[in-house]
């Protein structure tokens, strides 16, 4: 993980992310950065990270029938939290390409990426369900997992990505 990122969040996090050293800490990161944030349903921030422009991210999750991996990965696109690409290893419950937005192409072991989606995200954030461990969604940046669901399994949450001022 690049030493610019800081992650912050709550004392739920498991005592591996403390040992890891991703917890607060450290300096805040830039006035001149964005911050990819989630939020609870009271406004308490559960995790802070610093988004340069640019920078991706990913937020995956178990298929709740089948139980793989999918992701819908994002950048920090001048201001703008964008979707970019979605991979969906299987053509399961929900899982399907939408003809016109963005294009399949395989993945070369059975699944597909649908790339180049390019959506702004409406008003830089979406709320989300967070699922139960079984599902377990987290957030992936630069390689780093960190559970929602250890955070705010069955809770609403808004994950957002606040420009700089």
């Amino acid at each position: 993980m690049r030493s610019s990122r800081q992650k912050t969040g709550r004392a739920l996090l498991p005592a591996s992310l403390l040992c890891a050293g991703l917890m607060a800490g450290g300096p805040a990161s830039g006035a001149d950065e964005a911050l990819l944030e989630v939020l609870n349903e009271d406004g308490e921030t559960l995790v802070s990270l610093p988004m340069p422009e640019g920078e991706r991210w990913c937020l995956e999750w178990n298929h709740s029938v089948e139980g793989f991996p999918v992701l819908d990965c994002y950048r920090h696109r001048e201001g703008r939290m964008v979707l970019e690409r979605s991979h969906l290893p299987d053509f399961a419950a929900g899982l399907d390409h939408i003809p016109g937005r963005g294009r399949q192409v395989s993945d070369g072991e059975g699944g597909y990426w649908i790339e180049a989606i390019d959506e702004p995200v409406p008003g830089n954030a979406y709320r989300l369900r967070v699922g139960a461990m079984r599902v377990n969604h987290r957030l992936v940046v630069d390689g780093e997992r960190i559970s929602l669901s250890r955070l705010a399994a069955n809770q609403p949450v808004t994950v957002r990505l606040t420009p700089p001022e």
